[in-house]
């Protein structure tokens, strides 16, 4: 019987030389994908040989947006209108539409990202290779968002009575505050702004001393007007509940800018006045008739009760055609003209307007100011604070998100061009109910937040289609199908940021990064071979095999190379050195207690092996964090070092175990024992 050799290690040597053939063709394999030239040259020779039709290895190396050049845009993600609960599931709705639509454009390999901080969510998309930014903001922005909405008829909830409450305070203590402040501008009238400056919390106020400058004729402070408009220049001696706080004015100037008039006035219609109202059943003839009968009637002094008879104004029973103080402007063109031409206390002739004839009187005039003002605002909680003003429209379940089907149709009536849609099972199911309950009420089609289609539902519509009509050219039509049949957005989006990384860039970057690598690997192997000769000759093989299946994993991932990830694959470089250091530093200990250069290899391994393990899991859960909860950038950094990490080990562990019990026979320690840290020594070294 033969026998078997068995070294110290307790694997045949048999066994050694099978692992490193194996070794060598996982070698041979890796190194195939990561440089194809020879080995499609081998099967160019070989179809030639045999006639066959073996393809080429075709497995290019996705480079990432700074080593290729490209476009990166930056959008933040509008969740308002989704609950809470909701926005990490409609952000990765957003993200499938985005990698859909910029697919079909032929983007290879677009790297689309979420990230939150705090409330804000964004959606960053990577387009290598795609150099014009109008066209990616046009790939990825105009994506639409297709809603359908129904009438809003929920009644507002009511005021708790811990709001309640909350609003009372607050008005109390904006109120005390408006109080204190007008105590000390009354004490320090010619310091008003000073005085703003140092007592409000309005930014914008602060910095201008709180000058709203002229305010008649703005309509944000038309109520602060109306208050104050009559007082004498300096500061106004009350404080005035306005705009939703409590306010502390000084008027800076006044001038005096038109005419105001008091006027009140009788209103004859007849059929034929375009504003007339429908129940109007007199004839222009008989209006004017009458309106000259009253005129020969009206006097200053029974004006009112004239216009409380005769004048058919709604409410003028109650009004007696008061119209109250107005200036140039408010009323249409005839009846303003009349009432500025005339004098006070007189009576008009009868004037035509789009109404019908009318009567004036004009009862008094004066001068209209504009005032320069500066005032002190202490704002106060409303109840729109808490409870918003309900919105018109209340969104449906149904979305752009149950949309099956989009395409470019024609009204068979008219022949305009439309959008026909079709909706999956749950859309059609989600039509049916909405339509069913809102027969005789309107429904709305939003795109992009605005109502397009505002159809009133005559009946339950079953089968889950639906037309979007409007006015839409055919070239309209059919880029809105398109669009949606990419693909409506669940959210909508917003661009924040643009940037363009120019192929120069990119190409400057992949030759740094090439002579970086190759500089390093040369100083490390120079190192390895200075301080441990043959084994580290064998660490420098095991590393050549290290960074080729590393490569050949990256290609058929693939991983999208970066200027981060390449990083991280040189950082498990000097890892993968480290582990065969460790064992390298304990093989010597071990050497040093005499044992055989077996016994010492397979100890050095067995007691390395702990402190390897440990600090690369170590790391290896630092790569899992950077990867879960950082952006794309950092991703690429963790991703490449975690399988370097994984790599490493099997290089350490595996690959330069087998080649160094493979090398070190009984002979090479006995002849070349200087390049295995020993002189040759006795003990059967098999």
């Amino acid at each position: 019987m033969s026998k078997k050799i068995i070294s110290t290690s307790g694997v045949s040597r048999l066994s050694v030389k099978r692992r490193v053939g194996l070794l060598v063709l996982l070698f041979l394999f890796a190194g195939a994908i990561t440089y194809p030239a020879p080995a499609n040259w081998l099967i160019d020779q070989f179809n030639a040989a045999i006639g066959t039709k073996i393809g080429h290895i075709e497995k290019p190396f996705v480079l990432g947006l700074d080593l290729q050049g490209g476009t990166r845009l930056e959008y933040e993600a509008d969740v308002s209108n989704v609950p809470a609960g909701e926005h990490a599931a409609a952000l990765e709705g957003v993200r499938d539409v985005i990698e859909r639509r910029v697919n079909s454009m032929g983007v290879s390999e677009p790297v689309i990202q979420i990230t939150r901080s705090g409330d804000s969510w964004r959606v960053s998309a990577e387009l290598a290779g795609v150099k014009d930014i109008n066209q990616a903001i046009t790939m990825i922005g105009e994506t639409p968002i297709l809603e359908f909405k129904e009438l809003n008829e929920d009644p507002p909830r009511e005021l708790s009575d811990e709001e309640k409450t909350q609003i009372a305070d607050s008005e109390k203590a904006a109120k005390e505050k408006a109080e204190q402040f007008l105590q000390k501008a009354t004490a320090d009238q010619g310091n008003f702004a000073k005085l703003v400056t140092e007592n409000v919390d309005d930014v914008k106020l602060k910095e201008n001393g709180g000058d709203l400058g002229f305010i008649k004729d703005n309509p944000i402070y038309q109520d602060l007007y109306t208050q104050i408009k009559d007082q004498e220049v300096g500061l106004v001696p009350k404080v005035i509940d306005t705009m939703g706080a409590e306010v502390v004015a000084s008027i800076d100037e006044k001038k005096e800018v038109g005419t105001e008039v008091k006027a009140s006035h009788i209103l004859i219609q007849y059929v034929g006045a375009e504003q007339a109202t429908a129940s109007t059943t007199r004839s222009k003839e008989e209006a004017l008739e009458l309106i000259n009968q009253i005129k020969s009637e009206a006097t200053a002094d029974n004006f009112t009760e004239k216009a409380q008879q005769y004048s058919e104004e709604p409410g003028a029973e109650i009004s007696g055609g008061d119209l109250g103080w107005f200036g140039k402007g408010v009323m249409v063109q005839a009846f303003e003209d009349a009432a500025f031409g005339m004098e006070n206390g007189s009576i008009s002739e009868p004037i035509e307007t789009a109404f019908g004839y009318h009567l004036i009187f004009r009862e008094d005039s004066r001068p209209v100011d504009d005032i320069k003002v500066r005032a002190a605002l202490f704002s106060k909680l409303q109840e729109s604070d808490i409870i918003p003003q309900a919105d018109e429209w209340k969104r449906t379940e149904l979305t752009g998100k149950q949309l099956s089907k989009a395409q470019l149709d024609f009204d068979q009536r008219s022949g305009v061009a439309q959008v026909s849609l079709q909706f999956d099972k749950e859309g059609a199911d989600l039509f049916a109910d909405i339509t069913k309950r809102n027969i005789g009420k309107p429904v709305a089609i939003f795109l992009d937040g605005e109502p397009i289609s505002i159809p009133t539902v005559q009946g339950e519509i079953i089968g889950g289609n639906a037309v979007i009509s409007g006015q839409f050219t055919v070239a309209e039509a059919k880029l809105l199908a398109q669009r949606l049949q990419a693909g409506a957005l669940p959210v909508p989006i917003n661009l924040i940021m643009q940037q363009s990384v120019g192929p120069t860039l990119g190409k400057t970057s992949v030759n740094a990064s090439l002579t970086a690598g190759l500089w390093g690997f040369l100083l490390v192997a120079l190192f390895m071979l200075i301080m441990y000769r043959l084994p580290g000759l064998v660490a420098m093989v095991a590393l050549i095999l290290y960074g080729t299946l590393s490569f050949a994993i990256f290609k058929s991932i693939p991983v999208t190379l970066t200027l981060s990830g390449i990083a991280g694959f040189i950082l498990s470089v000097g890892m993968a050195v480290d582990a065969n250091v460790l064992i390298f530093e304990r093989l010597k200990e071990e050497l040093k207690l005499k044992k055989t250069f077996s016994q010492a290899l397979e100890e050095a391994f067995h007691r390395a092996w702990p402190s390897i393990r440990d600090g690369n899991v170590t790391t290896l859960i630092s790569c899992v964090v950077l990867y879960g909860f950082t952006s794309s950038v950092i991703k690429g950094f963790a991703l490449t070092l975690g399988i370097g990490i994984l790599l490493s080990m099997f290089s350490a562990i595996v690959v330069t175990r087998n080649l160094l019990r493979l090398i070190a026979t009984k002979q090479v320690v006995e002849k070349l024992g200087w390049l295995l840290f020993r002189t040759a020594d006795k003990n059967n070294e098999q």
